[in-house]
């Protein structure tokens, strides 16, 4: 019967449960910043943090279900559980960055566009290049900024987000597999 319910867990099934667990924990993660101090959620540092997090827990996810099969996962179902549980955390924040920019605070990403433009022309200046950005181009980025918090931005981010995390499953996939090598002759 034992093996049966493993062979019931497949990478699918597998990856909806960790895409489920590791989108609400990144959700609180960004609900939490956002209630200690909005400009965090632009920062380049909390932007590394959560591609950090997010890495280690789609790998530990995956380790976890190496072992639920046996310690072996070949390629296939290495890449097929990476790029689900990316997909369906992907999709659970983007939905609660929905939240959060139309019911929860509407007026935070006209906020969050402004601190990334003063982020932006610090960072500018700290490179000496800042005098070369004229008003029209900040005028014209300002404008890109805000349309990306817009619904139809979130959309295309989302869009956008499945090419990435299609390569981003291939990598993952190859870190998390596992041949067995008492099979080869």
């Amino acid at each position: 019967m034992e093996p049966q319910a493993q062979q019931s867990n497949t990478p699918a099934r597998a990856a909806l449960n960790a895409g489920l667990v590791i989108g609400l924990i990144m959700l609180v993660i960004n609900f939490v910043v956002y209630f200690m101090d909005y400009s965090y959620l632009v920062s380049t540092w909390y932007g590394i943090t959560v591609l950090v997090l997010f890495f280690g827990q789609v790998i530990y996810f995956g380790i976890q279900y190496r072992k639920e099969l046996g310690g072996y996962m070949d390629f296939g179902a290495a890449f097929q559980f990476s790029f689900v549980t990316l997909i369906v955390s992907g999709l659970i924040t983007t939905l609660g960055n929905m939240l959060l920019y139309f019911v929860i605070d509407p007026g935070l990403p006209e906020l969050l566009v402004e601190t990334q433009l003063e982020n932006m022309v610090a960072m500018l200046d700290s490179f000496g290049a800042g005098e070369s950005i004229s008003g029209d181009q900040i005028d014209e980025m300002r404008s890109e900024m805000a349309n990306s918090f817009t619904l139809g931005g979130q959309i295309k981010a989302f869009g956008i987000s499945l090419i990435v995390y299609a390569i981003l499953a291939l990598i993952l996939g190859a870190i998390l597999k596992k041949r067995d090598k008492t099979t080869d002759f």
